[in-house]
């Protein structure tokens, strides 16, 4: 039987990691990318835009280490910009305050990449117009990974200049999200049978057999996947910091039971509370096949 595909409405809500040194984070976080502390819950502190909700959740465990290379689980995550001038802005103020792990020209989207204080990466990227996405296919999309022309980029400030980028009051655009997650795993084909085969994104694009991406609602992905930790590569230690759960937002009541069931039919087991139990949102989670704990979420009606 055909699994039914999520629809448009799908998105990746918010990512909980642990840190090493919460205030140190929290100054990146906070003034450096903008973002806002939203609330406590319990010991993890809620960082995010009034707009979008919650978006990075951190909880501190002393003396963590950062995850090796070799290691699957988090690879980045991904904050979307509402607009190429805000990607502009970004790079301007990361240049003046931070470092930069690499920039590229994806054909669908143009990306700056770092790493937070414990090392998480961190992707920040802006889509370009859905009408120049090119589809090879009905779900294959072209996309690559090619050099960002960095002074078109910054020709968006034109006349502005670093003045709004490094303003002391810097916050990041209300209407800034998560657009995407991007897991090292153990092999590709368990990433693809729980996440297109049961929960019912499509694939839109392989690289080889190295990496895969899956959307909803035919966007570039919502979720990658890839093995360049390793074929098997075991997962990070108690003593490294690593993604602790992430959250997909689903549309709706019907929908949220809907790929319940399909789990349960499936044999995994369901846990129906969330391991971040924030105002407004209810559903349950699910740990992958190689043991990320997902967050089935729904806005409460």
């Amino acid at each position: 039987m055909a699994v039914q595909r999520l629809g448009a409405d799908t998105s990746i809500q918010w990512v909980a990691l642990t840190v090493s040194d919460l205030e140190r984070s929290l100054n990146f976080y906070t003034e450096i990318l903008g973002l806002s502390h939203l609330s406590w819950l319990d010991d993890k502190v809620v960082l995010g835009v009034e707009e979008s909700g919650p978006l990075i959740i951190l909880r501190e465990k002393k003396g963590a280490i950062p995850k090796p290379a070799d290691r699957r689980g988090l690879y980045h995550y991904a904050l979307l910009m509402p607009t190429r001038t805000d990607l502009a802005r970004l790079f301007v103020r990361l240049a003046e305050y931070w470092q930069f792990e690499g920039a590229s020209d994806h054909l669908v989207s143009e990306a700056l990449y770092i790493q937070d204080p414990d090392g998480h990466g961190v992707e920040i990227y802006a889509d370009r117009p859905r009408d120049g996405w090119r589809w090879t296919s009905s779900y294959t999309l072209q996309m690559a990974t090619l050099p960002l022309n960095i002074n078109s980029l910054l020709y968006e400030l034109r006349g502005e200049g670093k003045r709004v980028a490094v303003s002391s009051g810097w916050r990041i655009p209300q209407n800034s999200r998560l657009g995407h997650i991007h897991l090292h795993v153990s092999r590709l084909e368990k990433a693809e049978r729980f996440y297109h085969g049961v929960l019912g994104f499509d694939i839109t694009f392989r690289l080889s057999n190295s990496a895969l991406f899956m959307s909803a609602g035919k966007y570039h992905h919502h979720i990658g996947v890839n093995t360049w930790a390793g074929i098997d590569a075991p997962p990070p230690s108690e003593e490294h910091v690593r993604l602790e759960s992430f959250a997909i937002k689903l549309g709706g009541q019907t929908v949220i039971s809907e790929v319940r069931a399909r789990l349960l039919e499936a044999g995994f087991e369901i846990n129906d509370r969330l391991v971040n139990n924030i105002d407004g949102f209810t559903g349950f989670t699910v740990a992958d096949l190689d043991g990320n704990l997902v967050e089935l979420v729904t806005v409460k009606r």
